[in-house]
């Protein structure tokens, strides 16, 4: 399965995109399958270059449309059940020593997460799947919460199809212009890296503002 000569002049030989256009190039569908599934173990390889040049290669006749989105969704789902046994081993017990030994937070801030996660973890996997950075890591809060597996399956599969759908239409409608995609998704992982920075940065400052206020009531 090899790219027209056209096809080859427009695609990357570099970097991470070379990486994925020569696994879509060499093995099809399976290719960009195992390319997302890697993405959903290491986060650092960005699903808005995977997706869209899957899409752009549809475009090529390298794959079907209905392959690419296939495969993709497949590799979604494969890479977040192994990041869910990850959770599952790692187990709630585990999870209570090390938040324990956490400066700056508390027992009741667990318990609190855990029952918020009991409430909203259908919402968070499924939404979760759409949010750059997230859409990784939220598998492993449900395996350490032990989301029954079937429903976790098809909250991945639902929520990893949309977000798969959007990128790779995209790329198969830009053409040899899908790395637009990157750039706009790019600014959204980044707007969303500020605002967890910019959480965690609020969390310790209250933490430390209590805890300066405890102390002045024990001094006085």
């Amino acid at each position: 399965m090899n790219l027209t000569p056209h096809a080859l002049a427009q695609q990357p030989s570099g970097g991470i995109a070379g990486w994925a256009a020569g696994l879509v190039d060499t093995m099809g569908g399976p290719g960009a399958g195992l390319a997302i599934a890697l993405e959903n173990l290491f986060p650092p390889l960005p699903s808005e270059v995977i997706l869209p040049l899957t899409g752009f290669a549809a475009g090529q006749g390298v794959l079907s449309l209905a392959s690419a989105l296939f495969w993709t969704t497949l590799g979604s789902v494969l890479g977040a059940v192994a990041l869910y046994w990850i959770g599952v081993l790692f187990g709630r017990e585990r999870m209570r020593r090390i938040w324990g030994k956490l400066p700056l937070v508390k027992a009741s801030d667990l318990v609190r997460t855990e029952k918020w996660f009991a409430e909203h973890g259908t919402k968070a996997v499924f939404f979760g799947r759409m949010v750059p950075i997230f859409r990784s890591l939220i598998s492993v809060p449900a395996g350490v919460e032990r989301m029954p597996m079937p429903l976790f399956v098809v909250l991945t599969t639902l929520g990893s199809l949309i977000w798969n759908s959007v990128l790779v239409m995209a790329g198969y409608w830009l053409g040899d212009q899908w790395d637009v995609v990157e750039r706009y998704v790019g600014v959204l992982s980044k707007a969303v890296l500020v605002l967890v920075v910019v959480a965690v940065a609020a969390y310790v400052a209250v933490r430390l503002r209590g805890r300066d206020k405890a102390r002045h009531r024990r001094d006085a």
